[in-house]
Formats: C-alpha cells, sequence, structure tokens
C-alpha cells in the first residue's frame, strides 16, 4: 500500500467517527425514530486533565422506558429509579411504578488517553423532531467534567463549554410529522 492510499485510509477512518474523536461525553448515534427502541452507546473520550475516569452518571428523560444497562467488566453497575407520579401500563400490560432516572458505573480505571462506551437500551417517547437530553457526570481521580448544559432556545450545543449529550428524535417511516 502506498503513502497516499494510507492516508485517505486514515482520513476515511476518522470522518467514520467524528462523535468520539472530537467529543467528550456523546451518543455515538445523535437520531433515532420516536417509539421505537434504542441502543445508547455513550462516549467517553478522555478523562479530566489527564487524570483518568472512575465514575459515569448518566441521568435520563423521565419519559425513556424500559432501562436496560449493560454491565461492563471491571465496573460496578448501579440503576437509581424514581417513583412515577401516576402508574403506567408497560408494553406487557404490566403495571409500572417507577422509573429509571440514572444509571451509573463506578469502580473502574479508564485512562485519559483511552476512550470506552457505556451501553443501555431504552425505549423513546413518540414525540418526533423533539431532542432528547441525557445529563452526563464523569468523575475523575482528580477533577470532574458535567456534561449537563443544555442549549437555551435560540443558542448552539457550541456556545457551551460541558453540553448535555443529546438525540435527536425522527418521525416514523411514513408518518405526517
Amino acid at each position: 500500500m502506498n503513502r497516499s492510499s494510507t492516508a485517505a485510509m486514515l482520513v476515511a477512518a476518522a470522518l467514520a467517527v467524528p462523535s468520539l474523536s472530537h467529543a467528550h461525553a456523546t451518543l455515538e448515534v445523535q437520531e433515532a425514530r420516536a417509539g421505537t427502541w434504542y441502543k445508547a452507546r455513550m462516549g467517553i473520550a478522555h478523562g479530566c486533565a489527564g487524570s483518568p475516569t472512575l465514575t459515569v452518571r448518566i441521568q435520563l428523560p423521565s419519559d425513556v422506558m424500559g432501562v436496560k444497562p449493560q454491565p461492563k467488566p471491571g465496573w460496578t453497575l448501579q440503576i437509581h429509579r424514581t417513583k412515577l407520579d401516576q402508574p403506567i401500563i408497560g408494553s406487557h400490560g404490566e403495571q409500572i411504578t417507577e422509573r429509571v432516572s440514572e444509571v451509573r458505573w463506578t469502580g473502574g480505571r479508564l485512562l485519559d488517553e483511552h476512550l470506552d462506551e457505556f451501553v443501555m437500551q431504552f425505549r423513546l417517547p413518540n414525540r418526533p423532531n423533539e431532542t432528547l437530553y441525557f445529563p452526563t457526570i464523569q468523575e475523575c481521580e482528580t477533577g470532574v467534567h458535567r456534561w449537563i448544559e443544555i442549549p437555551a432556545t435560540g443558542r448552539a450545543r457550541s456556545d457551551y463549554k460541558e453540553p448535555a449529550p443529546h438525540l435527536r428524535l425522527l418521525p416514523a417511516p411514513g408518518s405526517a410529522h
């Protein structure tokens, strides 16, 4: 393989993963169909000023349901639940009285020079054209990043130092939205 072929392959590879190459805490796929199941891959691309990441906490929107986080070897998984004001009926006819409000991975050690993904699956609300935010706290051996800033109307994510990861809900195929 010649130099130009190698360079072209490296550029193509860098462009294939833009969400992690310039990101801090970012969902790998930032658009999904409203009302569907979604597999969230939260990428953590660096530590805190050189310090390794020890805890990742992801807060979930109140209308995201059926959350199932993926355990990670070497990390302890904690699921925090919040009682619902009104019970709802689940997809299998069961009564649901609480929801997952936060998922936390602790006890691992993600070095600053490495990146990793923290994965969970859940059902999205059926509200096309809305954006959901997933405030994420990254605690390091020394320091913390609070990826919790949600853009105000008329402002862009790039206006913020630590924007919350986001997911845009798309209309279902064939819908009038």
